[in-house]
């Protein structure tokens, strides 16, 4: 082939590296830009790949690309250009591609009247609005531990007709009823968990308090396989991540709430290590945890009182937990979903289960401040859990 194509940019365009094909892209706030390198590569050796979607664009080595910062169901048009030496190739063939929007699913429960509770509901997270339907669990469940990969929500454990040991999913993308996923080792309510894209872990649990930390492969299924200890055993806490670390909030241990917080490497296997401290000891924290990729928000709770704080932490460091803001009032039993930026906080009780709440509040994780009103579940629900397909473990 005679070069007398080549790049557009660069010291030699007519030596720059014939322009990548192939050209795919998915992803939820984000694309992941997938492609096949050119054959012919110039005169020189390709040292890298530009993806650019709609002017915003990342580079790297190989494929895929992962492009960030993205708005969720908004269309872009995404090229692909090979660099050499000599400078960059011609862009690809333009593709049309749209990210998807983040999508918070709250399930389960206990209402007003003391029901358990099986509906599924979902929100369009970076709009406002209330809940619509999405199914049902087959197994009506509250106090359970709820994490997710970019695809599916895994709901674990917790007490229906009594303290179970059911794990069950749903598919976040499409509408539909939970589906068996395998068992905890034990039967537990109570319980904490979090994930990254690829493994969900669960610690602690009750009724009998216990130390146990397990773990599931979030897209296969089966039981939960031993990943080491708390510190003590512990129920009542809460769970959040980024993709390499997962962190322990709070809880109840031996009869009486805590402040502990520990933290454990999602990827490998171990006991937990201290990460820091609470503003108070608090427990009834559960499913009120929640992160984007740095930040971990601790929503309500019980302190000797119920309490309204939502305090963060910077999930890459170690140390004590900083005020964020407030919740719209004093409230326990709260499930908290991430998308981006934005977290949604649902449902929870005050004194008592029968002033339990429909109400979701919103906040930006990236800063700090009070709530914002988002919606309304359809039911007054308290011991919900909750999960996302673009939270910070993702």
């Amino acid at each position: 082939m005679v070069r007398r194509n080549g790049g557009f940019i660069g010291t030699d365009g007519l030596d720059a590296p014939d322009p990548p094909t192939g050209v795919a892209a998915s992803g939820v706030l984000q694309l992941s830009v997938s492609f096949t390198a050119p054959t012919d590569t110039g005169t020189s050796a390709i040292t890298g790949f530009r993806a650019q979607a709609s002017g915003v664009g990342t580079s790297g080595t190989s494929s895929p690309l992962v492009i960030t910062g993205l708005t969720g169901g908004t269309e872009v048009s995404v090229s692909v250009w090979a660099i050499n030496a000599y400078g960059y190739s011609a862009p690809s063939a333009a593709l049309l591609a749209t990210p998807a929007a983040g999508r918070g699913i709250f399930a389960g429960g206990e209402n007003a009247s003391g029901t358990l509770l099986n509906v599924i509901e979902f929100i369009t997270v970076s709009s406002t609005g209330n809940a619509s339907d999405f199914g049902d669990l087959v197994t009506p469940t509250r106090r359970s531990a709820a994490f997710s990969s970019p695809t599916r929500g895994v709901i674990a454990g917790g007490r229906g007709s009594g303290v179970h040991n059911v794990i069950q999913y749903i598919t976040i993308a499409s509408a539909g009823d939970s589906l068996d996923f395998g068992d905890l080792a034990a039967a537990k309510e109570h319980v904490a968990g979090f994930s990254n894209s690829t493994r969900g872990v669960i610690g602690g649990g009750g009724t009998s308090e216990i130390n146990v930390i397990q773990f599931v492969t979030i897209d296969t299924t089966g039981n939960t396989t031993d990943f080491g200890d708390l510190s003590a055993a512990r129920k009542n806490g809460g769970g959040l991540a980024s993709t390499t670390r997962g962190v322990f909030c709070g809880g109840n241990g031996d009869g009486a709430d805590v402040d502990t917080m520990e933290y454990v490497t999602i990827a490998s296997a171990g006991n937990a290590t201290d990460f820091g401290n609470l503003s108070s000891a608090r427990g009834f924290i559960m499913e009120g945890c929640t992160s984007n990729n740095t930040r971990g928000i601790i929503c309500g709770g019980n302190s000797s009182g119920l309490v309204d704080i939502i305090e963060y932490i910077t999930i890459a460091n170690t140390g004590n937990a900083t005020d964020f803001g407030d919740l719209s009032s004093v409230r326990q039993g709260t499930a908290a979903i991430t998308s981006g930026n934005r977290s949604v906080i649902g449902g929870g009780q005050g004194a008592n289960t029968s002033d339990a709440r429909n109400i979701m509040e919103f906040v930006d994780i990236s800063s700090t401040g009070d709530v914002t009103d988002f919606g309304d579940l359809s039911n007054n629900q308290t011991e919900l859990c909750g999960v996302s397909n673009s939270h910070g473990g993702l």
